[in-house]
């Protein structure tokens, strides 16, 4: 299971607008076709008369560019909208940002599709200013969630993860709470964000000693370069007690897509205010040596016939216990390529896993299991 995320931020160019098909441009659409005429006298020279008005219609010009812009942005959000629809994206998260889960409220009640054909999860932590506005104390999850639920004009939503773990709330308030919101019909499951094993499974003992409802999956970090927790650690939970994995940035933030690879892009993620730390990686000793071995994964994807993003994706869900992958898009060509791993799932063979362990070179090793044998 694939979850897709609707950027109301994307923009696409004016060709991308026009479509196939002789479909109407967003230009055509709103009627800004032709530029606007100058008045010229015999000398060719602009009229003097004529200066105001052709301070107006370079005003009008710009307002229209504006409008085109916020028309581009809206046709390209609806239309990855009707494409998470045809291609079977039936999940989608909204987090404890007030903005998107109004967004995603609004499109599913335009849409009018049947409740029980998708499914919407939100996390619950982060909230307003107040101390009582965060965390997951017994009051903040269930005003939290009301409040999301709010928002997306829902009933209920299917998952409510609790993000990351609160020392300041008993686990047995946290389980009661979440187990309290489950019977009130306001989630169908919990699960947790960013807990490591032990919190998880004093979760569910609490959860088992008190005829509670125990969490049912865990999100974690997963890609090439973190591995860990969903290969050696949550596979022993779910073996035992069930706890799923439902992984998030399968592209380590872009990457793995190879964007990187000749510097930092004007317009990509590292270079924007506030992912400094991004940029740092990416200079570090370290991130050098994760580039190297990214330009020899990706001649690996080319023998596959398939993009870096399609086989990063792919080897995420090919591990055992992850149920569903994640994905960041902005446009619909990227939810395209993306959901195209699913083709490249079968091509990952023993071998070619192998190959690409050796290429990476960070395979975990379960001491536990060396030592018994």
């Amino acid at each position: 299971m694939f979850e897709g995320r609707v950027s109301a931020g994307a923009a696409v160019g004016p060709s991308a607008a026009a479509g196939k098909g002789g479909k109407l441009s967003v230009e055509e659409l709103y009627g800004f076709t032709k530029k606007p005429k100058v008045n010229r006298g015999d000398s060719g020279k602009p009229d003097k008369g004529e200066a105001k008005k052709d301070t107006k219609e370079k005003e009008e010009s710009a307002l229209a560019s504006q409008i085109l812009e916020a028309a581009r942005r809206l046709m390209e959000r609806r239309r990855l909208v009707i494409y998470l629809k045809e291609c079977g994206v039936t999940m989608e998260q909204s987090h404890m940002t007030y903005r998107a889960e109004t967004t995603l409220g609004n499109i599913l009640k335009k849409k009018g599709w049947r409740r029980s054909s998708y499914v919407v999860t939100t996390k619950i932590y982060w909230g307003g200013q107040a101390e009582t506005e965060r965390g997951l104390s017994r009051k903040h999850i269930i005003e939290g969630l009301r409040g999301s639920l709010s928002r997306l004009q829902l009933d209920y939503v299917d998952i409510v993860f609790a993000n990351r773990s609160d020392l300041n709330a008993p686990m047995e308030e946290v389980v009661r709470a979440m187990t309290f919101v489950i019977d009130q019909g306001l989630a169908m499951y919990w699960g947790t964000s960013r807990w490591n094993a032990v919190e998880i499974m004093e979760a569910y003992s609490i959860a088992r000693q008190f005829n509670l409802v125990p969490p049912v999956c865990e999100q974690a970090e997963y890609h090439y370069f973190q591995r860990d927790k969903v290969e050696l650690h949550l596979p022993e939970l779910y073996h035992k007690i069930g706890v799923g994995a439902m992984t998030w940035s399968p592209l380590a933030c872009g990457l793995l897509t190879g964007k990187y690879n000749e510097g930092v892009p004007e317009s990509s993620r590292a270079a924007m205010k506030g992912y400094a730390w991004l940029k740092e990686r990416l200079c570090s000793d370290e991130g050098k040596k994760q580039l190297s071995k990214i330009k020899d994964l990706h001649l690996l994807a080319s023998r596959l016939n398939c993009t870096p993003a399609q086989l990063a994706i792919a080897w995420c869900l090919r591990s055992e216990g992850v149920s569903s992958v994640l994905l960041g898009v902005s446009n619909t060509e990227q939810l395209l390529e993306n959901l195209g791993s699913i083709r490249v799932l079968s091509q990952l063979t023993p071998p070619l896993v192998t190959e690409m362990d050796v290429l990476l070179g960070n395979k975990p090793r379960n001491s536990k299991k060396e030592a018994r044998s």
